[in-house]
């Protein structure tokens, strides 16, 4: 019965990798049907060539922007690309005036009209707020969906609004599509909504829903905006200044949502800086502001009133863009280096087997198993990552992977090393199978952890071009963990209650004689040989380790049975000090 239980829950473990094995093919498959994942890999702009588009930014005077503004330009299509799921994008500046967008792929049209817009910032009154929810419990207790919008539904106000504020923009549609509206789904794009007609859009992390009025500014109006500290308060706010056309109309909107606020109608007091159809800040208005110059309060800290403050300064840049050309650009020195990279990532793994079965024998073949098992995952995970988060494999990325082989190899290592010590140590190789996995994850996972932190600062401090190196080290050091429990452990209970690996076959890489072990078994202790003994005797070292192993109760009854004290063992030292 002892026997028996380990190999049962070494059979369900093994049954169990074969099932997440076979879900996450499942998942891909469903991504192929769906025609949004392949069975390769997405590959990076490096390795796979992609689109090359170059915008000239045209500012309203004729004169050149500023880096400043070039930069920021910069950094809001990055966002809209991001945001379309793209990943490995390069955004650079170039020349003073041109911004270079290098994308991996074909790039569709919604994506090249995504680019070339310029961004847009709009001031919209807040006409209602609700959870990014899109069902409600009825009273049977079941979720039912919101109705969606339809051509039977009435779309024309019942009486004529008179301001951005005024509740008779809310028709049956209207409140039909606010319900309904999703802001999980990617395909919402509300930017281009009209600006005279209210606006469904979200938060930037997608937690609040808002139903917005018409819009009552734009960026334009938006000459500056600086973070800065309160002086009464000390709390970080961001600071407004407005033109003469915006400080007009700014005053008219305060004075009205600050009635709201007064009346206690809330969230009709707030007004809503949209930037690309989401809503970036909604503050309540507070008092009637004439001066042009409002002050955005709230829990900000030092980093967040700045990105706030450069959104708002450039949300709607003096900036429009020409698109000077459109190309796409061949990946050949990438594919160069791929396969450069993949003829290494041979070479070390014909190494790493070469060695493995040199020093471990048959166990050799276990690791090679477990590193074709963790090929496998890594695989699959890679190409669902490239359907559901935009993850493109890199050159970088390519790099990290072949580094990880080594990495594997060592966890198996150190397990063995353990296993091999507790046979020294006189103990059966299913005994020496259990206590060297106890010994030896204890290791592991402290060492896989220090890979683990240091490919995650590494991905949030190195450049753009270094994150894929950091992201696949990091992946395959948790797969690589996951492997060692769920394949490799119970494999080994297994093949420890093989005739060939269990009686210690010289080949196995498991042989207590050939390991200088204390014991044949359990019972019988085995004599130390001294040197004169030919060329069977163990060497005078290996005498020596294992005297150093046995205990004091194992020493006495060594020289019991020789009828001499052990040549390796250490002199017993006495209560009063002496030898």
């Amino acid at each position: 019965m002892a026997s028996t239980s380990p190999t049962r829950h070494a059979w369900r473990v093994l049954l169990g990798l074969l099932i997440v094995t076979a879900v996450l093919f499942s998942i891909n498959a469903v991504g192929v049907f769906l025609g949004k994942s392949s069975w390769a890999p997405e590959l990076a702009l490096d390795l796979q060539g992609g689109t090359q588009i170059i915008l000239s930014a045209q500012t309203a005077d004729g004169s050149d922007p500023t880096q400043e503004q070039l930069d920021q330009a910069a950094a809001i299509i990055r966002q809209r690309v991001d945001a379309s799921g793209v990943g490995e994008t390069d955004i650079t500046t170039e020349g003073g005036r041109n911004i270079v967008v290098q994308i991996p792929g074909v790039a569709d049209d919604e994506t090249r009209q995504r680019i070339a817009q310029s961004a847009q910032l709009e001031l919209r009154p807040v006409l209602a707020t609700t959870d990014p929810a899109t069902e409600f419990v009825g009273e049977d207790g079941k979720s039912t969906p919101y109705p969606t919008p339809n051509e039977t539904m009435n779309a024309t106000p019942t009486a004529t609004p008179t301001n951005g504020s005024d509740l008779s923009w809310v028709t049956e549609k209207l409140q039909a599509a606010f319900l309904s509206y999703d802001c999980a789904n990617p395909e919402n794009d509300p930017a281009t909504a009209p600006k005279d007609e209210p606006l469904v859009a979200c938060s930037v992390d997608g937690t609040v829903k808002y139903l917005l009025g018409p819009t009552a500014l734009t960026g334009t109006a938006i000459t500056d905006a600086q973070a800065g500290r309160d002086p009464q308060s000390g709390q970080w706010i961001v600071q407004l200044e407005m033109d003469d056309k915006g400080t007009k109309a700014f005053a008219d909107v305060s004075q009205r949502l600050n009635e709201f606020r007064i009346q206690n109608q809330s969230p009709r007091d707030q007004f809503a800086f949209v930037l690309d159809g989401k809503v970036i800040s909604a503050p309540q208005m507070q008092a009637v502001i004439a001066n042009g110059k409002p002050s955005i309060s709230g829990s900000f800290t030092q980093e967040t009133s700045k990105v706030l403050a450069d959104q708002l300064r450039y949300g709607a840049l003096p900036l429009s863009f020409k698109v000077e050309s459109n190309q796409s650009i061949s990946a050949t020195l990438g594919s160069q280096q791929l396969q450069i990279g993949l003829i290494t990532g041979l070479i070390g793994l014909g190494l790493v087997a070469i060695y493995s079965l040199l020093s471990y024998r048959a166990l050799g073949w276990v690791i090679m198993a477990s590193i074709g098992v963790m090929g496998v995952l890594t695989y699959i995970i890679i190409c669902i990552l490239g359907w559901r988060m935009g993850f493109r494999l890199s050159l970088a990325g390519v790099a990290g992977l072949i580094v990880s082989i080594g990495f594997t190899a060592d966890s198996f290592i150190v397990y063995f090393e353990r296993i091999r010590d507790e046979l020294r140590d006189g103990k059966s190789i299913t005994g020496a199978v259990e206590d060297g996995w106890s010994r030896a994850k204890r290791t592991i996972y402290i060492s896989k952890s220090i890979n683990i932190l240091a490919a995650v600062v590494l991905y949030i401090l190195a450049d753009a071009t270094v994150k894929g190196f950091a992201f696949t080290l990091g992946l395959t050091t948790l797969i690589d963990v996951f492997i060692f429990v769920i394949f490799t452990h119970p494999v080994m209970q297994l093949l420890a209650r093989t005739k060939f690996f269990g009686g210690g076959h010289p080949l196995s890489g498991l042989n207590p004689e050939e390991l200088g072990a204390v014991y044949h078994d359990r019972t019988e202790f085995r004599q130390v040989q001294t040197a004169s003994s030919g060329k069977a005797a163990r060497t005078k070292a290996s005498r020596g380790e294992a005297g150093r192993r046995q205990t004091i109760a194992e020493r006495k009854r060594a020289e019991a049975l020789t009828g001499a004290p052990d040549a390796g063992a250490p002199a017993e030292s006495g209560k009063d000090g002496e030898a």
